[in-house]
Formats: C-alpha cells, structure tokens, sequence
C-alpha cells in the first residue's frame, strides 16, 4: 500500500505577500481523493520529531533560538516567515513524517510525503522558507539506527539544495545529487557530491536526457539501500521563482523515471514535495498530484485518473 504522510499541521498560514501556493497542502490531498487515485487507507499521521532527533543535525545554538523564538530578524528574514511557535511545531512533524516515510518505503518500497524538501536548512541557520532539514534529518537517524547504511539524495528541485550539501559534505555515507537551475537561487553554491547546472529554459528532451545519463550510473556506484527523492514542480516552465521550462508531462516523466529505476534496483525511495510557484495554483497541484499517481502505478499497479 502506498503511505502518505499528511497532517493539519502541515496547512501552515503565512500572509499574502509570500509568492507562493501554501494551500497545496489541502488541495492536493484532497484532488486524490476525490478522483480516487488514494483513499484515506492511504494517510498516515506523523509524529512529532524529538529533541534529540534535532540534534543529530542541527546545533544547539540554531535549535535553541528556534524554541525560544529568539531568531535574530536577519536570521529570520532569510528564512522569509515570520518566526512562530506554530512554524517550529510545523517542521517537527514534517521532518519526522519524512523520517517515517523511509521506513515505510523499506516495507512497501515507496512511500510519500506531502510536504518535506526543506533543502535550503543549513545545521546552524534556516533559509529560503526551510526551518529544518527534513531529508538530513531522515538520514542522521536512519543511519544512526542502523536502518540505512548508504544513502542517495535525488534533488530535482530547480534550486539547489545547499543546506543538504553542507550539512552532508563529511558524510561518506550519504550521496547528494542536486540537478538545477544554473541561474537559480541560491545564486551562491554549496559543493555536493554531484552537481549538474541546468541552462535557463532547458526543455523536457535535454532534461531526460541528462537525467537518464547520470542516475543509472549514480544508483550502480553509489549502491545506495535509500533514495529520498525531491520531486519538486518547480522545474515547470510556469514557475515564477524557477527558470528551467519543464512541461507537466515532461515533469511527471522525471518522474516515471526515478520511480523505475529505483523499482527496478530494489531500492526503496521516500519521496518529498518541495518547491512550486506557479502562477496557477492548478499547475501546481497537478503536477504533484501526478507524482502520487506515477507511484501508485509503477509500485501498485494501480490505474488512476489525471
């Protein structure tokens, strides 16, 4: 059965001036419902991550401004919300829903979360609307637990994922991959154990293509027992904040892609939303909604609409 991680909690409320579509987190859900690629068999609730799970990734110092809510504003302006308890709360339970999800992937093979990809989490600082590291975080403990011993990250987000580069880049055991807009934020980089610049309006053909050149050879060398996989839509050639030219069927062949390969080397993969910014909020929705319909057909051999 396919797992999905979703919460209430996860339907944070942030003021109008943030460009981009927070109400995903009920409309996605809710669309798979209704045209019954899922049922709510399919949801779990997540747990709340603990201290201590925090703290295998993150510093003291960074994790006590967070609880005490006493984040400088710089510091908080470069994450981009305003800093509540309720925020703080927001991304245990997403961080841990991610954590979650690994272990389910390792008993169903795939398993989801409808949020997650906070990749711009660096250990002692938050920024581009990331407060903690879900997918360093899921490492750290499976590792530590000895629930995992290799780990690949797939980070298809248009931005680059600089807090999981940073926060990795002593760890042998955990491979970052992050395949992105050259002229994407963030304009200054971290080094990942592979990075791969994408040209603005790079198109569906020359993006397969790459990706089909790289990920086969990276799951054969790497030898990974965990994928967490970022399946962001904000590769879309209607994003606002991206500036790659993806169409939806383009995006949902990424896709397709990683899901079979993963399937077919018997590697489990967690799966985490992360960005879009689309003008259409259905752009958005859809071509996340077909993430969760990609999985229930290659895995479950479930055919869905779409």
């Amino acid at each position: 059965m396919l797992k999905i991680a979703y919460s209430d909690i996860f339907k944070y409320s942030v003021p109008e001036k943030h460009r981009f579509p927070m109400q995903k987190y009920t409309m996605i859900p809710e669309r798979l419902l209704s045209e019954g690629t899922i049922t709510q068999d399919n949801f779990f609730a997540p747990r709340r991550l603990s201290e201590a799970e925090i703290l295998t990734t993150h510093t003291s110092e960074y994790w006590h401004k967070l609880k005490t809510q006493t984040l400088p504003r710089k510091e908080a302006r470069a994450i981009g919300f305003e800093m509540t308890p309720e925020l703080v709360e927001r991304g245990r339970y997403i961080a841990h829903a991610t954590y979650e999800c690994a272990l389910y992937a390792q008993q169903y093979g795939v398993a989801m979360n409808v949020a997650g990809g906070t990749h711009h989490a660096f250990a002692d600082h938050g920024e581009g609307f990331c407060v903690l590291n879900d997918v360093c975080i899921a490492s750290n403990l499976l590792l530590m637990r000895k629930q995992a011993s290799q780990i690949l990250i797939v980070d298809l987000d248009v931005h680059q994922g600089n807090g999981n580069a940073s926060i990795m880049q002593h760890e042998p055991r955990v491979f970052v991959f992050s395949m992105h807009g050259a002229k994407n934020y963030p304009f200054r980089k971290q080094v990942s154990d592979l990075d791969i610049e994408l040209a603005n309006d790079t198109g569906d053909a020359v993006y397969l293509q790459v990706l089909q050149d790289n990920l086969p050879r990276l799951i054969e060398d790497v030898d990974p027992d965990m994928i967490f996989y970022q399946s962001a839509v904000d590769v879309l050639a209607t994003d606002k904040l991206g500036k790659l030219g993806l169409t939806k069927a383009g995006c949902m062949a990424r896709d397709e892609y990683v899901l079979e390969q993963a399937k077919a080397a018997g590697i489990p993969v967690a799966i985490v939303m992360g960005g879009g910014y689309s003008e259409s909020i259905e752009d958005v929705v859809e071509a996340h909604c077909n993430t969760f319909r990609a999985a229930q057909q290659i895995y479950f051999n479930k055919t869905v609409a779409g």
